[in-house]
């Protein structure tokens, strides 16, 4: 039997002890509320009272004992709260460690979407984006404005805040 079950069965044992205690009492009283007491039934149960308050302060001694040392961390046979203690405190720790981790995460995406745009990616606007809103000359020598499309250049990069449906090229100024 595991120790936990063990020590669940001593404590029902007391609690057995400490009724068995009251109904001795219980029958001392009635002993002696008769008028014709039986002043030698009246000492037997006062006997088996106090055997069974010795008995029952004993067990409840140890257990105490018992809950003492485990509850202060002194290593002690059958015991596992210090290893159970230990690792409860490190799943803490990986928890902070996680959320931390996750924090600084956060905070790096959100500084690599409000950064500028780098240089290759302003060239690959500008070369995605070299017939739009362009003037041209036709032959003649009049400048003409070559059409806008409806389309926005592929390959923008990413979008920050407050500029999803805006028009606005990404890196751009707002």
């Amino acid at each position: 039997m595991t120790a936990p079950m063990e020590r669940i069965q001593v404590l029902d044992s007391i609690e057995k002890d400490i009724i068995t205690c009251l109904h001795s009492a219980g029958q001392v009283f009635v002993e002696l509320s008769k008028e014709k007491s039986s002043l030698k039934q009246a000492e037997n149960h006062t006997q088996m009272f106090l055997k069974t308050l010795s008995a029952v302060e004993n067990k409840l001694t140890d257990q105490i004992n018992y809950l003492t040392q485990v509850s202060t961390g002194q290593p002690h046979e059958g015991s596992g709260y210090a290893s159970q203690k230990v690792l409860q405190m490190a799943w803490h720790r990986l928890e902070h460690a996680r959320s931390r981790v996750n924090e600084l995460d956060r905070i790096k995406v959100k500084h690599v979407q409000g950064r500028p745009a780098t240089a290759a990616s302003v060239l690959a606007q500008r070369t995605a984006g070299s017939t739009i809103g362009q003037s041209t000359t036709v032959p003649g020598g009049q400048p003409q404005q070559a059409p806008t499309s409806a389309v926005p250049p592929q390959g923008g990069g990413v979008q920050g805040p407050g500029t999803g449906g805006s028009g606005q090229q990404p890196g751009g100024n707002n």
